[in-house]
């Protein structure tokens, strides 16, 4: 695809140059008095046919070491030694189309003697030449520079999509982990609804690989997840917690990163459920602010403790919304009056 593409651009380019040359031509022969202006057509026209073939020649040659143009001085004296091919050989090609046509014409085509017309012809070919290779050599450095340059972009959003797939695995197994540990807990007390919380953690899980290796999913897709999760935890946290959940219907096909939401309310049960006998109220909201998708989860009881560093869960979903949104994104934990904590996570919603 790369030589087909470059080789239609330097053919266009190639046609350009030709054709501004038969229009100087025509211009001079008609400010000569000249009447018969097929005669500077054929003379331009047998020029670019004769260049042209030898140009293809060289073309075919010298393409498989278009790798030389990162060290230029390589190139052009590659492309240097294909000029005596030109000084032997252009004469005899252009000049005899002009004499033929001029036979079948019925007229004689008049020339200085060949001596003078091979140095005349080879100084003014090379001058030409020499400037369409500058011409060749600018575009096909600048084809080679866009092609780096996507060759780039595909490396870097390899590596990203390997970050990305590395973070969620990493989630995937925390989470489950948190969730055996609540079966576990549940077993010596009641073993009922550890048997509950089993099947409801079966959910989650087939909810997890509905989304197979998807980086994003719809917000529909991932509060299947999060309530999957959070009705794991009510059953272990039993009237320990309270949770309402405020979805408005217009953010549901927004797209969020898979398994966002779940470590938000994971850090709310980690530092301030399970560590409270009171019951704690859970607010659970979401909706679409223009372009934005804006999810808040809130407490009525947490604290943020002053200096605290972020969790693995709160880091990965950090690092994973800064690959996936860049600066479009965020997600911020404040304080609530007169006690709790809310946190929120703004993604872009084009939906």
């Amino acid at each position: 695809m790369r030589p087909q593409r470059s080789t239609i651009v330097i053919g266009v380019a190639w046609l350009l140059f030709w054709s501004l040359l038969v229009s100087v031509a025509i211009e001079d022969y008609l400010r000569d008095g000249g009447t018969r202006l097929w005669q500077p057509v054929l003379w331009e026209s047998s020029s670019m046919v004769a260049a042209s073939f030898l140009l293809a020649i060289q073309r075919r040659f010298t393409r498989p070491y278009d790798y030389l143009l990162a060290t230029p001085w390589r190139w052009f004296g590659l492309q240097a030694l294909f000029l005596p091919m030109y000084w032997v050989a252009f004469v005899p090609i252009a000049f005899g189309i002009r004499h033929g046509v001029y036979a079948l014409a019925g007229a004689s085509y008049e020339h200085e003697g060949w001596v003078e017309t091979f140095v005349y012809e080879s100084l003014k070919l090379s001058s030409f030449i020499g400037l369409f290779t500058v011409m060749v050599f600018g575009i096909l450095s600048y084809q080679q520079l866009l092609e780096e340059k996507l060759r780039a972009e595909q490396a870097s959003a390899l590596l990203r999509q390997a970050h990305l797939q590395r973070l969620r695995q990493q989630m995937q197994p925390h989470f489950l982990f948190n969730a055996l540990n609540t079966i576990s807990s549940l077993m010596h007390t009641d073993v009922a609804r550890a048997d509950a919380t089993l099947i409801e953690l079966a959910d989650v899980l087939r909810a997890t690989l509905d989304v197979g290796e998807l980086q994003v999913a719809p917000l529909s897709t991932e509060l299947r997840l999060v309530r999957g999760y959070a009705r794991v935890m009510e059953e272990r946290f039993a009237e320990r917690v309270s949770i309402a959940w405020r979805i408005d219907d217009a953010a549901l096909d927004c797209q969020v990163p898979v398994m966002s939401i779940q470590p938000l309310l994971e850090n709310i049960f980690k530092h301030t459920v399970e560590k409270r006998r009171e019951t704690v109220r859970i607010v659970i909201s979401a909706s679409r602010h223009g372009k934005l998708l804006v999810v808040t989860l809130d407490d009525d009881i947490g604290a943020l403790a002053p200096g605290a560093s972020p969790g693995v869960g709160l880091s990965n979903l950090r690092e994973r919304m800064a690959a996936l949104y860049g600066d479009s994104a965020s997600m911020e934990l404040s304080p609530l009056a007169p006690a709790g904590v809310r946190a929120t996570m703004t993604v872009p919603c084009a939906s």
